[in-house]
């Protein structure tokens, strides 16, 4: 589930709305593409979301960094992207 979550965004930095405030999104791939690490932050406030993620062949490894798994979720189940550079977003 939270493969395709993430899937959903493109790599690199992103604009999204999320509970009516405005995040940027940084989306780094590593180990090509089975580690991603994601990190938003409320532009104007103080909120913020970060994950690290692992998918093995034999499982998916959600590391959310100092929040609890629900609050990284409902994010990415949430997040309506906006804008992101060099992918065509407007």
């Amino acid at each position: 589930m939270v493969k395709s979550l993430l899937n959903h965004m493109e790599e690199g930095y992103s604009v999204g709305m999320y509970l009516g405030r405005k995040y940027g999104i940084t989306k780094t791939l590593f180990n090509n593409g089975q580690s991603v690490k994601l990190y938003a932050e409320e532009l104007g406030g103080t909120d913020f979301v970060s994950l690290n993620y692992y998918s093995t062949s034999k499982k998916e490894i959600l590391r959310p960094c100092e929040m609890p798994a629900d609050k990284v979720i409902d994010f990415l189940k949430k997040v309506e992207l906006v804008s992101s550079e060099g992918n065509g977003y407007v």
